[in-house]
């Protein structure tokens, strides 16, 4: 493994912490709240998150040193599914 790669581990993980914990605290709004919105936010951040964690894991598990464009195509659909689910939260009544 070399430092780049356990570079990318690293911020991977805090990726998927981060992501957690706004999906988690976005989650408990909306269930005290009742709002679509916040539902909205929790479900886009959701996916943002799933698409950092499973393209690490695609990356470092699943693919070849030299074949990452897989890796990189889920991170980027998942990412992109779920900012637009957060753009819909923001003007969502």
């Amino acid at each position: 493994m070399t430092h780049l790669s356990a570079l990318v581990i690293a911020f991977k993980t805090l990726a998927l912490v981060f992501g957690g914990l706004i999906t988690y605290f976005a989650t408990k709004a909306y269930r005290r709240t009742g709002s679509p919105a916040l539902r909205a936010l929790a479900v886009g951040f959701g996916f943002v998150t799933l698409g950092a964690i499973l393209a690490g894991a695609f990356d470092q598990f699943l693919m070849g040193p030299d074949d990452r464009t897989v890796a990189l195509a889920v991170e980027s659909l998942l990412t992109t599914v779920g900012f637009g689910v957060i753009l819909y939260s923001l003007y969502a009544d």
